[in-house]
């Protein structure tokens, strides 16, 4: 069997999207996955699966979240290797300094990268560095000047209902939970 995450996109925000965890983790087990685990409340969830299309698997859990919660709730899954591809190819200066803010944006199949670059512009080199490895974004800002950059607007564009978007310490840990699953 394999280890898959899936990134839900949404839930658990500002009031909107509720899911419970628990309920949640009981939803991936009666649809057939294995040793299913919930990280914190934003909607981070590993499990085993045999099947081996992740594209299957993704619409599995969509239509699982619409028939048991009633929401048309956007995800990604990655296979453990595939999320941890997305820490050994990260810049060197993602998750490096203690004063900064560290992001993975994770597109959605229904955008691309240049999509979300073209949205959002160049950064402020001043403010922030960004950079891309496949369809994971990485974004880095000092904490004293975070609201002084581009990227920072990303949740009020065009396309934020395209991304999911996790901190660094959340990326590293799902890594570290993948591995130990």
């Amino acid at each position: 069997m394999e280890t898959y995450i899936a990134l839900l996109r949404g839930i658990n925000v500002g009031g909107k999207n509720l899911i419970k965890m628990a309920e949640l983790k009981v939803g991936f087990e009666d649809r057939g996955f294995d040793s299913v685990k919930t990280y914190i409340n934003s909607g981070n969830v590993l499990f085993k699966s045999s099947i081996r299309s992740i594209d299957d698997i993704q619409r599995d859990i969509e239509t699982m979240i619409i028939e048991l919660f009633g929401l048309n709730i956007p995800i990604v899954v990655y296979s453990k290797g595939q999320l941890e591809a997305v820490t050994s190819h990260a810049p060197s200066w993602w998750n490096q300094e203690n004063n900064t803010l560290n992001y993975a944006i994770f597109v959605l199949p229904k955008l691309t990268v240049s999509d979300v670059f073209e949205a959002i512009g160049a950064p402020n080199v001043e403010y922030e560095l960004v950079a891309n490895h496949e369809r994971v974004i990485y974004w880095t800002a000092g904490r004293n000047n975070y609201a002084k950059t581009k990227w920072y607007k990303i949740s009020s564009s065009s396309v934020n209902s395209g991304v999911t978007i996790r901190n660094s310490n959340t990326v590293n840990k799902l890594v570290l939970l993948a591995n130990e699953l």
